[in-house]
């Protein structure tokens, strides 16, 4: 059945920053930043103890990223400066939380953090996933010590609706909790999300938001 959507939105511009799709050109700059935070990522963000990573596997990891994006299976995003010569961070909407929901997940580079990004960019990925790809829901996770990451949804409206016990499976045998933020299509159009600024384009870049 083909969907009557205007997505999926490839491009999305806020304010300050550039969220998009990722390109295998970008692997240079997302290597550096990625190399220039593991301190600050691994705490709370397993995949970090896979990197470093060599150019070539960060190339073809982001080719099976953009196909999965392609197929629709998973969007996963480069957080970019307007000027996009920087990466600012990743972010993603996933579909692993169940029928007509998206999972917002994010990080940002330890240099700029402590400036919002990441609420500006859940925000921006919170009204796409909703005006865009039309889901009932969506949902934030995060460890309850990551007490900056607590702080976006809260911020956006959403609603802290558990705490689930060694539920991320961290590395090894470690296992952390998980705090389960969600924000449902009804309580949306109230939310601070809706109020984003941004414009959002298709994969031929035309406007839809």
């Amino acid at each position: 059945m083909t969907s009557s959507l205007p997505g999926p939105a490839y491009r999305i511009v806020t304010e300050r920053l550039v969220v998009r799709c990722w390109n295998p050109e970008d692997a240079p700059l997302l290597k550096a930043a990625i190399d220039a935070s593991l301190d600050h990522l691994k705490p709370f963000m397993a995949w970090a103890f896979n990197e470093p990573e060599e150019l070539e596997k960060k190339i073809e990891r982001i080719r099976i990223q953009r196909a999965k994006f392609d197929r629709g299976d998973d969007f996963v995003f480069g957080v970019f400066s307007a000027d996009e010569r920087r990466v600012v961070g990743g972010t993603g909407l996933h579909p692993r939380v169940g029928e007509g929901a998206l999972e917002i997940g994010y990080w940002i580079h330890a240099a700029e953090i402590n400036q919002g990004f990441a609420t500006e960019v859940s925000a921006a990925l919170t009204r796409a996933a909703f005006e865009v790809w039309g889901v009932q829901r969506v949902e934030i996770h995060c460890d309850p010590l990551n007490l900056a990451s607590a702080s976006v949804p809260r911020k956006l409206g959403f609603t802290h609706e558990a705490t689930l016990r060694q539920r991320y499976h961290y590395r090894g045998d470690e296992w952390t909790d998980m705090m389960i933020w969600t924000l449902f299509a009804k309580e949306y159009l109230a939310s601070p999300a809706a109020k984003a600024a941004i414009q959002a384009y298709d994969a031929a870049g035309r406007r839809i938001i």
